[in-house]
């Protein structure tokens, strides 16, 4: 079993930066795809970024350029770097384990909220 537990999220001005942490448990981080995904309110969730077990990372349009995701194996855990945030960006961001034999787990969510 995995859980995956995010941090980071809150309440940031336009043009502002935050940090995201998704700290997992258990064995399988390391051979594991993560994931950033987000769920504006009325809106379908939506891949924001991933980066594979061996760091190749994929970005939505909307995050390139102003969004990083990276991952340290020994701490198990994946951040995603947000900078020059926009009001648009508000949501509920996930955390996503793609794991070996098709297991997949998510996070709780936590709360970005950019005003303008």
């Amino acid at each position: 079993q995995v859980q995956l537990v995010e941090s980071g999220g809150g309440l940031v001005q336009a043009g502002g930066s935050l940090r995201l942490s998704c700290a997992a448990s258990g064995s399988i981080f390391r051979i594991s795809s993560m994931g950033w995904y987000r769920q504006a309110p009325g809106k379908q969730r939506e891949l924001v970024a991933t980066i594979t077990s061996r760091g190749s990372t994929n970005y939505a349009d909307s995050a390139k350029g102003r969004f990083t995701i990276s991952r340290d194996n020994d701490k198990n855990t994946v951040y995603l770097q947000m900078s020059s945030l926009k009001p648009e960006d508000t949501a509920v961001y996930y955390c996503n384990l793609n794991g070996p034999f098709g297991l997949e787990y998510w996070g709780q969510g936590t709360q970005v909220t950019v005003s303008s």
